[in-house]
């Protein structure tokens, strides 16, 4: 248990998550959530990456869900969420759906942990309802070119009609593609839960799915673009922000952390020396600094309702 407030003193197991669906204009979101004691527990939304779904957070919620309220959807495309043929596959797409997740479930302020293609999804979100955002979690979730690795950088180049683009997007649509996502840059490898990676790598193979996730890699050069519009909001609204970090990700090096800091200087930054899937190696450490951060910016809101 993680105890960082005066009424947190029971030792009690974990609160198991739920699990649900709700049906948003023919895609049929599944999300998984926490029940808190307190039902004006604060409300975290649980923004995953890829290849990942809203799995990753499961051992995070199990950690903080007696406590707080924990949100985590699947994006159209990842995990158990299920959308029609004719979805078109964009991170506009991808964010709208998320807003229209948000306003069913009646929330109407809560703190957000943007991870990796949170990020573009998130401060989409952030962008046209800035009333929501009561504070930032941002986990290996890059917003700057300085940010970028060089592999990135090639891989975001990459466009449709270029010849074998579509090929090295595929490739990192494999098992050992997506093990390497997981593995790259730990300091301890063997910390790395393989049901991680094998869970990731079965959504993936089923049906259409790799065809939504080629479309998207080939339209994440518009987060890129987006970047100074998500510059100029973090410093036009400063919210209270927790930079976490693994400084050896091959994808968003460390860089990328320290930049958030010429836009929110009082950020709060804690680098950890592993890959991109922070949590998977650290949870212990990193579950308690997103404890005591919700305790430290929350204060009570408007009510929200459940689904």
């Amino acid at each position: 248990m993680f105890r960082t407030s005066n009424e947190r003193r029971d030792s009690g197991r974990p609160r198991s998550a739920i699990h649900r669906h709700v049906d948003l204009d023919g895609v049929r979101v599944f999300y998984r959530e926490s029940v808190p004691d307190r039902s004006d527990a604060p409300v975290l939304l649980l923004l995953h990456g890829f290849p990942s779904a809203s799995h990753q957070f499961r051992r995070l919620i199990d950690a903080l869900g007696r406590h707080y309220r924990l949100i985590a959807p699947d994006y159209p495309g990842f995990g158990h969420t299920q959308a029609p043929d004719s979805f078109t596959y964009s991170f506009d797409n991808l964010a709208d759906v998320a807003e229209s997740f948000v306003d069913r479930l009646g929330l109407t302020k809560f703190v957000m942990y943007i991870f990796d293609f949170g990020a573009p999804v998130g401060l989409r979100l952030a962008e046209r309802r800035p009333e929501w955002i009561a504070g930032l979690i941002i986990q290996n979730a890059n917003a700057y070119t300085e940010g970028l690795s060089a592999g990135a950088r090639d891989f975001i180049a990459l466009r449709p009609e270029n010849e074998g683009a579509e090929d090295t997007v595929r490739n990192l649509l494999t098992l050992p593609g997506t093990r390497g996502q997981y593995q790259s840059g730990t300091s301890k490898p063997e910390m790395i839960a393989p049901e991680g990676w094998t869970l990731d790598q079965h959504f993936p193979d089923q049906p259409g799915r790799k065809e939504a996730q080629v479309a998207l890699a080939f339209d994440y050069h518009t987060n890129v673009a987006r970047y100074p519009a998500w510059q100029t909001w973090l410093r036009q609204h400063t919210p209270p922000t927790i930079i976490i970090w693994g400084r050896n990700d091959p994808f968003f090096p460390e860089p990328g952390a320290h930049a958030y800091l010429h836009d929110l200087p009082d950020a709060e930054l804690h680098l950890f020396d592993t890959g991109h899937f922070a949590l998977e190696e650290h949870l212990p450490e990193i579950a308690p600094l997103i404890a005591a951060f919700l305790d430290r910016v929350w204060t009570p809101h408007a009510s929200v309702s459940r689904a």
